[in-house]
């Protein structure tokens, strides 16, 4: 009775605290983690340390409440029947395989909570299963394995393709690799294997070849990927002029893919012609796409511009997780941080689930930053471990997810949308040319104040 109490009184405090908490025990349940790594692990095998305590102790590092995993086995040393030399050896040999299973098993037991809470997002597509795609180049580590002590390259540890479903927001699968210099495309069986009838898939012009686009179009699915300047068209028809977005001028024109001088597949080619360049210089964007002419060339052109969803999504594991430790030098390591962190990512995602069905999808959108939820969440965890035992937390293991979706719903009605105000800035400042004190090796900052004081005074 007292631990319910107290439990309220975390629900009442911190709901969000609880949501995360509550979804986390449903995501990462440790039966079914150690159930997965059964099912996916080719070679490794758990004899005394389990996946799930694996998973445990990397997200400790991965949410920042820990710096690195030294630091987190120490505090939970008491728990694992190993040594730190021995959880290093897991993490080390862990199969990519297996965390990509880990991505995609976390999207799959929180999508039908969100589903249950009514917390999706605007469909980008009614009728479509829209999927965004891309490539992240995990960061350069440290050099502290034996091979890269002498290395004077930034040493890349692996990449892994992503996959986006923009109205869960959860990111429902991961393509890892370990060579961190292998091109998106190299992937590109992998990618199809995910490919259902009637998705659209939105994708860059990393994804452009031919493989992929005749791929898809064999599987009855749509795509709308930019074009690469390596894949050849035939124009088939004059470009004519469709409208206009908030970036340039829409025209539309059917061309035919060809490669070796045949003709592969038949398309529509929408080109946008900018107001304003884009970074890279470029005067206009065009978009290949088989999806039918029921499908506007506009909206088409609005699609592509939201495949910046997933990008905004790798911004916020870097700004509010620790997704990329630069002292896994391994790659099936840095693999496993990466794989945790869009785990914690879909955890998160669940939780602004919530509070978008319960305060609206545009509110939470424009106003609530996932920055300021996730600080609250770290800053309260900790306290709130201790407090509640964690037998309270067991119940969500195995709750059905509209169970669930009931539980945090009423949690989130205690949420106090100003505690997690987004304040997006302005534009940047251009840096000013530095002319002063150039044969000077440093300066007083107290005394550049008192000499601009003195000047400014009457």
């Amino acid at each position: 009775m007292y631990m319910e109490q107290v439990f309220e009184r975390f629900v009442k405090e911190s709901p969000v605290s609880v949501i995360m908490r509550a979804a986390m025990e449903h995501a990462l349940a440790p039966d079914a983690l150690d159930a997965l790594f059964a099912r996916c692990a080719e070679r490794q095998y758990a004899r005394e340390l389990l996946f799930s305590s694996v998973v445990d102790t990397m997200g400790l590092v991965v949410c920042k409440i820990h710096p690195s995993i030294n630091a987190a086995y120490q505090k939970v040393a008491e728990t694992l029947p190993v040594s730190l030399t021995s959880l290093y050896n897991k993490i080390n040999g862990l199969e990519p395989a297996v965390v990509g299973a880990l991505v995609n098993h976390t999207a799959g037991r929180l999508g039908s909570v969100i589903d249950a809470m009514g917390g999706r997002m605007p469909a980008m597509l009614p009728g479509y299963r829209v999927r965004i795609l891309d490539g992240n180049h995990l960061a350069a580590t440290e050099r502290r394995l034996g091979v890269l002590r002498g290395c004077w390259a930034g040493p890349l540890p692996g990449h892994a393709l992503v996959v986006l479903d923009p109205a869960l927001m959860l990111a429902t699968d991961m393509i890892p690799c370990e060579d961190g210099h292998a091109q998106e495309r190299s992937l590109s069986p992998a990618i199809l294997d995910l490919v259902a009838a009637d998705d659209v898939w939105i994708c860059d012009r990393n994804f452009c070849t031919i493989m992929l686009l005749t791929g898809m179009g064999d599987r009855g699915a749509f795509f709308a990927i930019r074009h690469h300047a390596n894949m050849t068209l035939i124009s088939q028809g004059t470009e004519r002029h469709r409208g206009r977005t908030d970036t340039g001028d829409v025209y539309e024109q059917a061309v035919t893919i060809t490669e070796s001088g045949l003709a592969r597949m038949k398309v529509r080619r929408i080109t946008i012609r900018l107001d304003r360049p884009t970074r890279d210089a470029d005067a206009e964007i065009s978009i290949l796409t088989n999806l039918p002419d029921t499908v506007n060339a506009v909206a088409i052109a609005e699609l592509y511009r939201k495949r910046w969803t997933l990008e905004t999504m790798f911004q916020s594991l870097a700004l509010i997780l620790q997704g990329e430790l630069a002292t896994m030098g391994h790659p099936r390591a840095a693999l496993l941080g990466f794989g945790v962190a869009l785990s914690t990512y879909n955890i998160l995602s669940t939780v602004q689930a919530a509070m978008r069905s319960t305060f609206g999808v545009e509110k939470v959108e424009t106003e609530v930053s996932g920055y300021y939820i996730a600080d609250e969440v770290r800053s309260t965890s900790v306290g709130m471990s201790i407090a509640v035992d964690s037998v309270v937390w067991e119940k969500f293991q195995t709750m059905p997810s509209v169970a669930l979706a009931k539980e945090l719903l009423r949690y989130a009605i205690y949420i106090r949308l100003p505690r997690f105000k987004r304040h997006p800035r302005g534009p940047k400042k251009p840096v000013p040319k530095r002319t002063k004190y150039i044969n000077t090796p440093h300066v007083s900052t107290a005394q550049l104040l008192a000499e601009e004081k003195r000047r400014k005074s009457p």
